[in-house]
């Protein structure tokens, strides 16, 4: 579950706040991120928990005290965790998104993306390979500078801001 979590943070993200500047390449790292960290405890923990992806929004608040550009930069990273709690629906497994709130221990399962029927992570992973489609077109990353300046910097074109010419 790659495409699934990559592509819907990117879309969404972009929707919310459109902003050029964001890295949307951690955005998507952070997407990733609780699946890749969760794995090393066996299932759904930490790093799916609304309490996770709070502190280490947290934290990257304090490690970047009086470096903006640095802070503006990391920021995309929890930005994506949240996301990832979004589109696992986390919120359905009450114990451990709300942990420790409701109880020390975990709902248990293994990580959700990877515990769903083929079908549907069939279905999901090319819904996200058409939300990449769409950032491919719409961000025109088909132009050589405009990809070289994206895989350099996470960053999109400002003249992006306009909505797409009409044709």
């Amino acid at each position: 579950m790659l495409l699934w979590f990559a592509g819907l943070s990117f879309v969404l993200v972009w929707s919310v706040f459109k902003d050029t500047a964001l890295d949307y390449r951690l955005v998507m790292l952070g997407a990733v991120l609780p699946d890749l960290v969760d794995a090393a405890f066996g299932g759904a923990r930490y790093a799916h928990t609304l309490l996770g992806s709070v502190a280490f929004l947290v934290i990257v608040m304090l490690a970047t005290r009086g470096r903006r550009l640095l802070r503006r930069r990391l920021l995309a990273l929890p930005i994506g965790t949240f996301c990832h709690l979004l589109l696992d629906a986390m919120w359905a497994r009450n114990r451990t998104f709300w942990w420790p709130f409701l109880g020390r221990r975990f709902s248990g399962g293994g990580i959700p993306s990877l515990h769903r029927p083929l079908a549907l992570v069939v279905v999901e992973e090319l819904v996200g390979l058409a939300a990449l489609a769409w950032c491919w077109g719409r961000f025109r990353l088909g132009e050589p500078p405009r990809r070289a300046a994206f895989l350099r910097t996470g960053r999109l074109g400002r003249d992006l801001l306009a909505p797409p010419a009409a044709g």
